[in-house]
């Protein structure tokens, strides 16, 4: 059941932001509010000087490939007079950036370039806007949805060139063949301890009680 308090802050916020709030709902007792892009900055500054919102907690984005904006950027504010914490939604695509709040918030500094790494969002008047998370020639955008489990390149230490360089990614056959009674068994040479069963054949395997 929501609580009084949120039921009233709920009210409050709907008569604060009035037009720059599209929705406002409950999700397992936590107020959620959708804005447009565009408003972010003015809804995030009302929030901390009126609302009592003055701790973000996380930037973090959901990508939903089907949809024409795909990506729901979040914001998870944190009011600690109020006790009360309040997420802050609003939607975007590959090419139109969100309105960086570092200016409101500066944690949101590192939040925003981890986003811009992971899915590719872009925000516009960011002071620094670079990976963060993943290296410098990484290709692409981990956390979208329609990534390539096994990423596009691997990297390694060349000893020739004296230097990293990233090559197309190979998968190693040995990593697919999985046997969970000894899953050690053919990744390497040296015998590991619980991979017995690795160094005798059928015969030693049933003497030993065990199938296949």
């Amino acid at each position: 059941m929501i609580s009084d308090n949120l039921n009233t802050l709920q009210t409050q916020l709907t008569e604060l932001l009035g037009e720059r709030q599209l929705t406002s709902h409950f999700i397992k007792d936590e107020l959620v509010i959708t804005i447009v892009r565009d408003n972010v900055e003015t809804v995030l500054v009302s929030l901390r000087d009126k609302a009592g919102f003055e701790t973000i907690m996380d930037v973090t984005a959901v990508d939903y490939p089907e949809r024409a904006e795909r990506f729901e950027v979040v914001y998870s504010l944190l009011s600690l007079t109020k006790n009360v914490r309040l997420r802050v939604k609003l939607y975007t695509d590959e090419q139109k950036a969100v309105p960086s709040i570092e200016s409101i918030y500066p944690a949101a500094n590192w939040y925003e370039r981890e986003v811009y790494d992971l899915y590719g969002v872009l925000f516009s008047g960011h002071p620094d806007l670079r990976r963060i998370m993943t290296d410098y020639g990484f290709e692409g955008h981990p956390l979208r949805k329609d990534f390539p489990l096994s990423g596009y390149v691997e990297v390694r230490y060349d000893n020739d060139q004296k230097r990293v360089i990233y090559e197309p990614v190979k998968l190693t056959q040995d990593f697919r063949n999985f046997d969970t009674l000894s899953p050690w068994e053919g990744m390497t040479k040296v015998q590991l301890p619980g991979d017995e069963k690795a160094s005798g054949g059928p015969e030693r395997r049933r003497a030993q009680g065990v199938k296949g």
